[in-house]
C-alpha cells in the first residue's frame, strides 16, 4: 500500500537577530571648503560592502554614507555640503545560521546627531539598527490519497491554506525629467535633495506586478546670476508601470517589501540650452513574496479492515491568510524653535520610527514616534538659515479579529501626508497620517501522516472481540472511533443501523457485526 504525498510549498524565517551599536567620528574639514558657521541639515545611509556568515554568527563590513548642509561666513557660496564615510565592521550573534547559510542584512539610521566641534571640526553620531535574517523556503508533505489492495477507512481533513508561489527580489528602474517652472532661476549647482516614495502599491497580473506610486523631490540649489540665490523646489512625481514576475497570476496574495536603492540626480539643459532640467534615476530595491490560497483535502487518520495498519505522523505546521490589513491614524502637535525667529518655512520631512508592536484583543497595537525635520530661513545674516527636529509620539491599533500572539506579522509604517505650517515667528503647527499596513497568517499546527505500517491482524486481538455486539454510545465517541476500534468499516456501520447522517448521541444503542 503506498500513500500518495503532495508538496505544500512554505517560507520561513529560520535565524533571525537585530543588533544596536553607535558609530563616531571626529571629521575635519577638507581645505578646500570654507569655515563652518553654522550646521542646518544632516541625512545618512548605511551601505553593506559584505556579509559573512559563520556558525551562530554573521560578520557584517559596510559603511554609514552622511551628508552635512552648513552655513558658511566666508566669501562665496552661503550653504555648503560636506559628504564623507565612516567604515565599519560588526559581528552579529546569529542562534541557528551555518557558514553556507545566505543571510540578507539591512541596516538603518535610527538617529544621525552632527555636533561643531570648531568652525573647522565636526563630530559625528549615529545609532545604527541592524536585522540578520536567514531566510529558507522548504516543502511539507502532505497526504491526500492511499494506493493499494488492502481494504483500509480512511478519512479527509478539508483545509484552507496559504503557500508561497514566488519568492525572489528584484528591482524596478524609474527614470523622470523635471523642469523649474519659469518663475524659479536657472540652477547653478544642486547643494542638497531628498528623494522619498510614497503610496507604493503592486498589483498581481498574469506574469507581471503592476507597480504605481509618487515620487517626492526636494532640491535646495543655488541659481545663476551674480549673488548665486538660494532656492528651494519640491514636487511630486507618479508613476506606473510593469514588472516581470513569471508564475505569478491574478488573485495571488503579494507581500511585498521596497526600499529606495541608488539614487542619481543630474542637471540638464531644456530645449533652449538653460540648466533648469533635473533628471532623476532611482532603483527601488523589491523583495517580493506572493501566495496562494488554496483548499486542500489531506488524509487524517486511517486504519485496517482487513490488516493492521499503523500510521506514522509527525507535526507540521502550515498556514492560511487571517487577514491583510491597511490603517491610517492623524497626528497632530506643535514644535517650538528655541533661539532665532523663522521667517520662512522652507523644507519639512518626516520618518516614522515603529518602536513597539504587540498584539491585543482582535488587533496590533503600534507605538513609536513621529521623527519631523524643518528647514526654514531666520532673516540673520548671520545665521540665515535654520533646522529644528522633534519627535512626535503615536499609537494606534491595527483591526485584525482573531490574532494570537504568534500570528504577527511584519508591519510596514510610513509617512501618506505630512504638513508643516507657521503660527508665528517661534512656533510651527505639525500634521500628519501615517499608514499602517501588514499581512497577518495564522499557524494552523497539523499532525501528518508520512509514512504507514501494513501488518497482519493480531490473531488475540481479534478472538477477543465479540463477532456481534450491541454497543451504548458513550459522551464523545463518533462512528470513525468505533469502527476504527472494532476494525469495522464506517458505511457498514451507518447501513446496518440505518443512519441518516454520522451524528450519534449519547446512550443510542448500535449493532456492530464484525465483518459485516
Amino acid at each position: 500500500m503506498e500513500l500518495l504525498k503532495r508538496n505544500i510549498h512554505m517560507d520561513r524565517t529560520r535565524a533571525e537577530a537585530v543588533t544596536q551599536f553607535t558609530l563616531e567620528d571626529d571629521v575635519n574639514i577638507p581645505e578646500n571648503k570654507p569655515d563652518v558657521s553654522a550646521l542646518n541639515l544632516e541625512k545618512g545611509e548605511i551601505i553593506i560592502d559584505e556579509i559573512k556568515p559563520s556558525a551562530d554568527s554573521v560578520t557584517v563590513r559596510g559603511r554609514l554614507a552622511y551628508a552635512v548642509l552648513y552655513h558658511t561666513m566666508e566669501a562665496g557660496s552661503s550653504l555648503v555640503v560636506l559628504e564623507g564615510r565612516i567604515p565599519f565592521e560588526e559581528k552579529v550573534n546569529l542562534q541557528g545560521a551555518m557558514p553556507t547559510d545566505t543571510v540578507t542584512v539591512n541596516g538603518e539610521v535610527e538617529d544621525l546627531t552632527v555636533g561643531m566641534i570648531n568652525s573647522r571640526k565636526l563630530n559625528i553620531q549615529a545609532l545604527i539598527t541592524m536585522t540578520a535574517k536567514v531566510e529558507e523556503l522548504y516543502d511539507e508533505e502532505a497526504p491526500v490519497a492511499l494506493h493499494g489492495d488492502e481494504k483500509v477507512e480512511y478519512r479527509h481533513q478539508p483545509m484552507e491554506i496559504a503557500q508561497i508561489a514566488i519568492c525572489k527580489n528584484d528591482i524596478y528602474r524609474l527614470k523622470e525629467e523635471v523642469v523649474l517652472p519659469s518663475n524659479y532661476p536657472n540652477i547653478f549647482q544642486i547643494l542638497w535633495n531628498t528623494i522619498a516614495l510614497r503610496d507604493v502599491e503592486f498589483k498581481v497580473m498574469d506574469e507581471k506586478l503592476a507597480v504605481t506610486g509618487d515620487v517626492h523631490m526636494f532640491v535646495l540649489y543655488e541659481g545663476e546670476g551674480e549673488d548665486h540665490p538660494i532656492r528651494s523646489f519640491e514636487t511630486t512625481i507618479p508613476f506606473s508601470g510593469m514588472l516581470e514576475c513569471h508564475g505569478c497570476r491574478e488573485g495571488m496574495l503579494p507581500d511585498i517589501q521596497y526600499r529606495l536603492g541608488q539614487q542619481e540626480l543630474a542637471v540638464r539643459p531644456d530645449f533652449d540650452g538653460e540648466e533648469r532640467t533635473i533628471g532623476i534615476e532611482l532603483v527601488i530595491d523589491i523583495g517580493i513574496r506572493i501566495y496562494e490560497e488554496e483548499k486542500l483535502e489531506i488524509i487524517s487518520d486511517i486504519y485496517g479492515v482487513s490488516k493492521e495498519i499503523e500510521a506514522v505522523t509527525h507535526r507540521a505546521h502550515l498556514r492560511r491568510l487571517l487577514s491583510k490589513v491597511t490603517g491610517k491614524t492623524k497626528v497632530t502637535d506643535h514644535i517650538r524653535v528655541s533661539g532665532g525667529t523663522v521667517m520662512q518655512l522652507m523644507h519639512s520631512e518626516g520618518a516614522v520610527a515603529l518602536e513597539q508592536q504587540s498584539t491585543v484583543e482582535n488587533g496590533i497595537l503600534v507605538q513609536g514616534s513621529l521623527q519631523v525635520k524643518v528647514m526654514y530661513i531666520t532673516g540673520e545674516d548671520e545665521a540665515p538659515y535654520g533646522c529644528t527636529q522633534a519627535q512626535i509620539p503615536y499609537q494606534y491599533t491595527l483591526e485584525v479579529p482573531g490574532i494570537m500572539p504568534e500570528d504577527m506579522g511584519d508591519i510596514r509604517a510610513e509617512v501618506e501626508q505630512l504638513q508643516v505650517t507657521m503660527l508665528d515667528g517661534e512656533e510651527m503647527d505639525v500634521k500628519a497620517v501615517l499608514c499602517f499596513s501588514t499581512m497577518v497568517f495564522q499557524s494552523v499546527p497539523v499532525e501528518f501522516i508520512s509514512d504507514i505500517n501494513v501488518s497482519e491482524l493480531d490473531s488475540g486481538k481479534m478472538s477477543s472481540l465479540p463477532g456481534m455486539v450491541a454497543y451504548i454510545v458513550k459522551a464523545g465517541d463518533n462512528l470513525w472511533n468505533i469502527g476504527k476500534k472494532y476494525y469495522v468499516p464506517v458505511e457498514n456501520l451507518r447501513s446496518l443501523n440505518g443512519l441518516e447522517s454520522d451524528e450519534l448521541k449519547a446512550g443510542q444503542k448500535l449493532l456492530i457485526v464484525k465483518g459485516g
